[in-house]
């Protein structure tokens, strides 16, 4: 679905905020982009759909080289969740929503059945929500508007930088939750940014570790836990020593090396 070949990106010339980095993520898979601010994820999302441009590499989309695409296109054709949000204050839930779908020229009532169905599934029932502003809900509310809306034009692959982050952790638990079960239902391919390490493990099918722009590793979340490749990764799962009880790993180890999730006496 998603594939990126030997991508990187420079502003100086000099320095990468993403360096060389590939990988392939499958139709209906969800891989998440974990890493520390700076590491070049939201870097990584944005030349998926052509917000900037590679300075090396390729990005293929369905098979296809994104830079053979008209990148207004390109971007109505794959939904995209920001991390700050991004309702427009001025149009209502209704509009808001409906905004991909009127660009695409979609008939006025696949529309409005489209905003209705995404309004009811994320639990915003049409007669109560449909006619507010987004600062008359809560954030949890307009962040299940925002993924409505990025869903509304029935985009293959969803894009998501952080769109949890901002939300208290009840309200944050729920949302994740409820991305897990559309997930399943919708079957869409996704991209998630975060940077933290539990939400990677509990919605990633594949996590992909990224530091200062360079892959450390990709892999399963067991994996990542039982035999994270790097000094890095190894350093990032130790400091959230609780997804080991949520997923029941015990770390691999041998003989001579001590466990590196082991905490210290």
């Amino acid at each position: 679905m998603i594939r990126l070949d030997h991508i990187s990106k420079s502003y100086d010339s000099k320095n990468n905020v993403v360096d060389d980095l590939s990988l392939e993520i499958e139709q209906g898979e969800c891989l998440t982009l974990l890493g520390s601010s700076g590491s070049g994820k939201s870097t990584v999302l944005k030349m998926i759909n052509r917000l900037i441009e590679p300075s090396q590499g390729t990005v293929f989309v369905n098979g296809s080289d994104i830079r053979q695409s008209d990148p207004v296109q390109l971007r109505r054709s794959i939904g995209y969740v920001f991390q700050g949000i991004g309702l427009f204050p001025h149009m209502t839930i209704r509009a808001n929503v409906g905004i991909v779908p009127r660009l695409l020229n979609l008939p006025v009532q696949e529309t409005q059945d489209k905003i209705e169905e995404l309004l009811e599934l994320l639990g915003l029932p049409l007669a109560e929500y449909t006619d507010r502003f987004p600062d008359e809900l809560s954030g949890g509310q307009q962040q299940r508007v925002a993924v409505a809306r990025a869903l509304a034009g029935d985009p293959p692959c969803l894009l998501m930088d952080e769109p949890f982050g901002a939300l208290d952790a009840i309200t944050r638990d729920n949302i994740q939750q409820e991305f897990l079960a559309l997930k399943q239902r919708l079957g869409k391919t996704v991209v998630f940014v975060t940077h933290d390490v539990l939400e990677a493990l509990t919605l990633g099918d594949r996590i992909a570790v990224l530091n200062k722009g360079r892959l450390e590793q990709v892999g399963g979340g067991k994996e990542l836990l039982n035999r994270p490749a790097t000094p890095f990764v190894r350093d990032l799962l130790q400091k959230s020593q609780k997804n080991l009880d949520v997923f029941k790993v015990t770390p691999v180890t041998d003989s001579k090396t001590p466990s590196p999730l082991e905490r210290e006496d």
